[in-house]
This record gives C-alpha cells, structure tokens and sequence, in this order.
C-alpha cells in the first residue's frame, strides 16, 4: 500500500499511460456535482488529482453521494470517517455495491485499489460519470445540479403489435431482401460470347 516505493521499466511505463486518461476538467465538474448532490456537509477538495483521491479516499464522500440518490431508502446506513485502511476501503466497497444496485454496469465500475492507492483515478472518473448519466435519466427527483453536466442514457421503446399487424407484415418484402423494381432481364444477352469452334476442312 502506502510503504510501496517508486515504480520502474515496464511497471512505470504503464502506470504513466494510466496517468495520462485523467481528465482535469472532468475532475471540476465531478466536484460540482458532489457538492451540489450532497449539500454543504461536504467540502471542497485541493484542486488537482492528488486533492481529487485524497477527497474520495475515505469512502464518506462517496457513501453521501449514493446515499443522496436513492432517497429516503439509504443503502448505507452509517457512514464513519476512520484513519484506519481497512475501514476506509469497506466503505469504498460499500459504495461500489450500492452503486451496483442503483444500476451502474460492472464494465463502468472502478476497483477500490484504483481510488485508495491511486492506481487508476481516470476509472474513478468514469463510474462517477456513469453514475451521474444514470441519475439524470431516472428522473426520479433525487439528482440535484445541472442536468447539462451528464448525457441522459438511451432508453427502452418498447413497441407492442397485435397478431394481425404480425401476419401482414410478413407480406411485404423488405428492402434489406432488394428490389426489382426497374430491373428486368428483357433484352439482355449472355454474358459473352461462347466459344466459337471453327472446323477448316
């Protein structure tokens, strides 16, 4: 954890392209969503990445954000700050449970390792996007904050057809199968000419 020292060759390399999908401006938005979507009972954070983890670090932001999504029905009941790594990580983990159920893909989800020891903050990045697309779509009241920050998420259109407008539409050919309209063979000639055999006596 924190008595890892620094990373070289391959290890470096990779942790550094890492790096680079960190988003500073995305950061700002994020910020302003989590503090307009809990309140004033959470603070602002040193402005760059290393403010950014040390912010979410502990879990209580992230436990009071999902917390504020889902009403009056709070998947996590007490949210403690602890010194203590262990403690800290469960309620990341209580967070990425509950994010889970809200409805946030596991493709979307960030591991706690990512946030508690810095390894990939840019996947941190992307749950707490997803997490906001998901709360403008709902609709359900419970996101606060500008609803411009987040793309609304493509919904279901569920379409019903009676039988009768099953059978009929088995009768029309689609285009995808092609068409013969304007197209006929009328006039045309073999491709070619076959081979002519001339037999000199």
């Amino acid at each position: 954890m924190s008595n890892r020292g620094p990373a070289y060759g391959l290890t470096r390399e990779v942790q550094s392209k890492i790096d680079k999908k960190y988003d500073p401006e995305l950061e700002e938005r994020l910020v302003a969503w989590i503090i307009a979507q809990c309140g004033s009972g959470v603070s602002q954070p040193e402005p760059g990445k290393t403010g950014f983890q040390i912010w979410l670090k502990d879990g209580c932001v992230l436990g009071q954000l999902i917390n504020s999504l889902y009403g009056s029905n709070k998947p996590i009941k007490a949210i403690k700050s602890s010194g203590m790594a262990f403690k800290q990580m469960e309620m990341i983990s209580m967070f990425l449970k509950a994010a889970e159920n809200y409805g946030i893909t596991k493709t979307d989800m960030f591991q706690t390792v990512d946030l508690f020891e810095s390894k990939d903050l840019a996947a941190v990045q992307r749950t707490l996007m997803a997490l906001g697309s998901l709360a403008v779509t709902k609709s359900d009241g419970c996101y606060r904050g500008d609803p411009s920050w987040f793309h609304k998420k493509a919904q279901e259109n569920r379409r019903d057809f009676s039988e009768e407008q099953l059978t009929e539409g088995k009768n029309v050919i689609g285009l995808q199968m092609g068409t013969n309209k304007g197209a006929s063979q009328a006039g045309m000639t073999g491709y070619g000419r076959p081979r002519q055999i001339i037999n000199n006596p």
